[in-house]
C-alpha cells in the first residue's frame, strides 16, 4: 500500500476566546528569522543591529497590509461575490496573502522606515532578500497546515493527502463517525514552492559572499530569482485563480516581476560603473569580482 504525505488535520487550538492559528505562527516565525538575519547583515555593512527592529515595524505592517489587499483583489469572489462577505476581508488568520503584495507595500514600508533611521535603503534592501527569502519559505507551511494551495491529483510517493477543510473552525470536516474526510492525494505545490526558496536564500548568500555586488544589486538577484519559481508552481497548482490569456494572473504577475528583476541588476551596476569611474575609493571598483568579505558598498539610497 503506498503512503503518501500527510496534512495536519488540526491548523488552530482554541483557548476560551482565543484562537491561536498555525498559519499566523508560521507567518510570524518567518518574520523573525527575516529580521534576526537582516540584523546580522546589516551589522557586517556597518550599521547597528539593532536599527533592524525600527525599520521592520514599517516594513512588516506595510508587507501584511499589501499581501491582503493583493489577495483581496485577485481573489474577489470570497468578499464581493456572490454569497461573499466583505468583513471576511479582515481575517487575515483564515489564510490569504499574496507575496507581490506583500513585498511591494513591504518594500514602501521599508523605504520609510530607511528614511527614518537613516539607513540606505539599497543596503537594507540588499541585507534584507535572503532573510525575505527564507521567511517566505517558511510562510509556505501556512498553507500546508490550512491544507490549501495544492497541485493536481498524483500517485507519486510525495503526493500530498488534502481533507475537506472548515476554515473558520480551522480544522478538517469529520464524517458521521468522527473521521476526517479526505479528499484525494494532490502535488504538494506548497513543499515545491518552499524547497525553491530556500535554495533561492543559499544561493543569493552564497553570491553575496563570493562577488563584490553593486548596492541593489542583490535585491535585483531576488526580485528576479524567485519568480523563476514561482511560474512553475502556478503552472501546477488547481485552486481558483483570476484567468487572464489563458493563464492565471500570478503568471503573468511572474512575467513583470522577473523583467523587473532583470533591469534592477541592470540599473544598479550600470549605475556603480558610473560611480567607479568618478570616484578613487576603490570600495566602488571591480563591481562583479570575487569580494574579499563579501560586502556591499553603501552608494546613495
Amino acid at each position: 500500500m503506498l503512503t503518501y504525505l500527510p496534512s495536519p488535520t488540526v491548523a488552530a487550538i482554541h483557548l476560551g476566546p482565543l484562537t491561536i492559528r498555525a498559519y499566523a505562527l508560521c507567518i510570524l516565525v518567518g518574520i523573525a528569522l527575516a529580521v534576526w538575519l537582516t540584523g546580522r547583515r546589516l551589522a557586517d555593512r556597518g550599521y547597528e543591529r539593532g536599527v533592524v527592529l525600527d525599520i521592520a515595524a514599517y516594513a512588516v505592517i506595510f508587507g501584511i497590509v499589501g499581501g491582503r489587499l493583493y489577495h483581496v483583489f485577485t481573489t474577489p469572489e470570497p468578499y464581493f461575490g456572490e454569497g461573499g462577505h466583505l468583513v471576511d476581508a479582515l481575517k487575515i488568520w483564515n489564510g490569504g496573502l499574496g507575496i507581490w503584495g506583500a513585498v511591494a507595500l513591504g518594500a514602501v514600508g521599508g523605504w520609510i522606515g530607511c528614511r527614518r533611521s537613516g539607513v540606505s535603503f539599497l543596503a537594507f534592501a540588499d541585507a534584507a532578500a535572503p532573510g525575505v527569502t527564507f521567511a517566505q519559505a517558511i510562510g509556505r507551511w501556512g498553507n500546508w497546515f490550512n491544507n490549501e494551495l495544492y497541485g493536481g491529483p498524483t500517485t507519486a510517493p510525495w503526493g500530498l493527502e488534502i481533507h475537506e477543510w472548515d476554515q473558520s473552525a480551522g480544522r478538517a470536516v469529520t464524517d458521521a463517525s468522527g473521521h476526517p474526510v479526505l479528499l484525494g492525494v494532490f502535488q504538494p505545490t506548497f513543499l515545491y514552492e518552499s524547497a525553491f526558496l530556500v535554495v533561492l536564500g543559499a544561493v543569493l548568500l552564497l553570491l553575496d559572499h563570493r562577488r563584490r555586488l553593486a548596492p541593489g544589486e542583490l535585491l535585483g538577484c531576488y526580485v528576479a530569482g524567485y519568480p523563476l519559481g514561482r511560474i512553475v508552481v502556478e503552472k501546477l497548482r488547481t485552486d481558483q485563480a483570476e484567468m487572464i490569456l489563458g493563464q492565471r494572473l500570478n503568471v503573468w504577475t511572474s512575467i513583470i516581476v522577473f523583467l523587473l528583476g532583470v533591469w534592477i541588476i541592470w540599473y544598479t551596476r550600470r549605475r556603480a560603473r558610473r560611480r567607479a569611474e568618478v570616484s578613487p575609493d576603490p570600495e566602488y571598483q571591480d563591481v562583479g569580482q570575487r569580494g574579499s568579505n563579501g560586502k556591499t558598498p553603501d552608494v546613495g539610497e
